[in-house]
């Protein structure tokens, strides 16, 4: 059996500038100028790649590829450094106009969490360990 080494987590944006705007609030050091770019990788600590492909070059290649509708089964997750920075970051986001999902809580498993949906609705989940006591 041959292995495969997973590599690249992929999404199709509606409009490529919304999305890189919003994973930039993030953090993920994007370029301005990849907001007209048909595709664009940002390599992840440990050598993952995030890339962003729009619908016209997903055409390209598969030209009966359609849009998926409803909700996704796909969720990307971001760690905070710290439990109230889950908190700024939800905030920062929501004030920038994007959907919360929900908004931080405890979780019962030990962290600070929420989720905010990018702007193809995407769940986008913010976390960090809640100190121990």
């Amino acid at each position: 059996m041959t292995n495969a080494t997973f590599a690249v987590v992929g999404l199709i944006p509606a409009d490529m500038a919304k999305t890189l705007a919003f994973y930039r609030r993030l953090g993920l050091d994007i370029p301005a100028a990849a907001d007209s770019e048909p595709h664009v990788e940002v390599v992840l600590p440990g050598g993952l790649k995030l890339a962003f492909d729009t619908e016209a070059t997903i055409r390209s290649f598969h030209p009966d590829w359609t849009p998926p509708t409803g909700a996704g089964r796909v969720g990307l997750a971001f760690a905070a450094p710290d439990p109230a920075a889950v908190d700024a970051l939800h905030a920062d986001l929501v004030a920038a106009g994007y959907r919360s999902e929900l908004a931080p809580f405890d979780a019962f498993w030990g962290m600070r969490y929420a989720i905010v949906h990018d702007p193809d609705g995407t769940g986008v989940d913010l976390f960090a360990t809640l100190p121990a006591g």
